[in-house]
């Protein structure tokens, strides 16, 4: 589901058709992740770099390291990745794992996923990054209006929305005011609660229910995916429908989820090594963004909660649980 603002998103223009992976030479990269191991999203960036000619093991090898969602591992971590000599450097997802890498060297190659580079300073401009990084922005700024549009849309008597949101990150300061913007137009209140630890997950459902809101939006942040698993029983617990950004919510039983396709942007990581190895420098990559989102919507939620959801939105959605 692409919606017609989303379209013209796409600023960077599309990269080329893949060259083949270098003959005669292994390939030597790092991948470094702020997740706590592997998951369907390294596969399918394995899978981009099998669709490129790569094989694990054969024509390159991959040094992983996962920062098991602690940010004080990353830096360490990509000081290893540094010292072992990799050609490129994959770092993922956003937040703090870009930066780190790009603290450790600034020579080595970065390919990243970030939810703003240039406002996090990691490229100066998205056609044209310049300096040893490139990748794909998730957009996820543009995104969060539409997710509480499409959650006013299923919830049309929904008058109060709480918002779980880390507020430590200035990029999600930034996308808070894109949803204090939409508010008023979709005529719903937003009840803000501060997240910035992960102990503090079940006292912001406390709040939630002490406040009576009417249903959940879940911003974008990497601790936030971490706790999917406790958020979405937490939301069914409370009775509270939710939406957010990637579809492991929803497939975890949360209510809607709406955003660009993760796994089709890992699966693009690997399109920029490939040219990184064949001789083209990051900061002439464009920035890709993403073309591919996703409207996921779990219908035996939707049940749990003695919700309708509108026939007009299941229509649209891409995915329907049941």
């Amino acid at each position: 589901m692409v919606t017609g603002m989303l379209a013209l998103g796409l600023l960077a223009a599309p990269l080329a058709a893949p060259a083949q992976p270098p003959l005669g030479k292994k390939a030597h990269i790092g991948y470094l992740s702020f997740r706590s191991g592997p998951s369907h999203l390294d596969e399918a960036f394995r899978q981009g770099l099998r669709e490129l000619g790569y094989i694990e093991g054969q024509n390159i090898s991959i040094e992983y390291r996962w920062a098991d969602w602690k940010p004080d591992r990353l830096s360490a971590s990509a000081a290893e990745l540094v010292r072992l000599n990799v050609e490129v450097i994959v770092a993922t997802p956003g937040g703090n794992v870009a930066p780190a890498a790009r603290k450790a060297t600034s020579t080595i190659p970065i390919v990243f996923t970030s939810g703003d580079p240039v406002k996090a300073g990691l490229v100066s401009r998205l056609d044209r990054p310049g300096g040893n990084l490139t990748g794909v922005h998730i957009l996820t700024s543009e995104l969060e209006a539409k997710r509480l549009e499409l959650l006013k849309e299923a919830l049309p008597q929904v008058s109060r929305v709480a918002v779980l949101t880390n507020l430590a990150k200035p990029s999600l300061s930034a996308h808070l005011k894109d949803l204090e913007a939409a508010a008023p137009t979709l005529r719903v209140k937003l009840q803000v609660l501060d997240v910035r630890e992960r102990q503090k997950i079940d006292d912001a459902f406390v709040a939630m229910t002490r406040e009576r809101v009417g249903a959940l939006l879940v911003m974008s942040e990497p601790m936030f995916y971490a706790q999917r698993e406790r958020i979405v029983d937490l939301a069914a617990r409370t009775r509270l429908p939710a939406i957010y950004e990637w579809r492991d919510f929803a497939e975890s039983g949360g209510l809607m989820s709406y955003g660009a396709s993760i796994t089709d942007m890992y699966r693009r990581l690997a399109s920029y090594v490939d040219k990184i190895l064949n001789g083209a420098k990051p900061g002439d990559l464009p920035v890709e963004q993403p073309t591919k989102f996703e409207l996921v919507i779990n219908l035996k939620t939707a049940k749990a909660l003695g919700l309708t959801i509108p026939p007009s939105l299941i229509l649209r959605a891409d995915q329907v649980i049941e």
